[in-house]
């Protein structure tokens, strides 16, 4: 299974899980929405690619790098290149 951080900008992804149950984000994660079958856009990398911008249920949301290495996801849409 990928993992969040793995996907490029404008990759959208539905959240299958945890690969880590016991990550001490996991359950600030839970609770802003981040909950399997949820689906998630990357909309924007910083320039050294840490943090990056999500889209998820309508709302931008911005993980570290660290957090998003422990979502696991199913890509839905591949992106498309310049």
């Amino acid at each position: 299974m990928p993992l969040l951080n793995e996907l490029p900008v404008g990759a959208v992804a539905r959240v299958t899980g945890y690969s880590d149950r016991n990550a001490p984000c996991r359950r600030r994660l839970l609770s802003m929405g981040v909950t399997p079958g949820a689906v998630i856009t990357v909309t924007r990398r910083a320039p050294l690619g840490d943090p990056i911008e999500l889209n998820l249920r309508g709302t931008a949301l911005c993980l570290r790098l660290e957090e998003a290495r422990v979502i696991t996801v199913e890509p839905i849409i591949a992106t498309v290149s310049d």
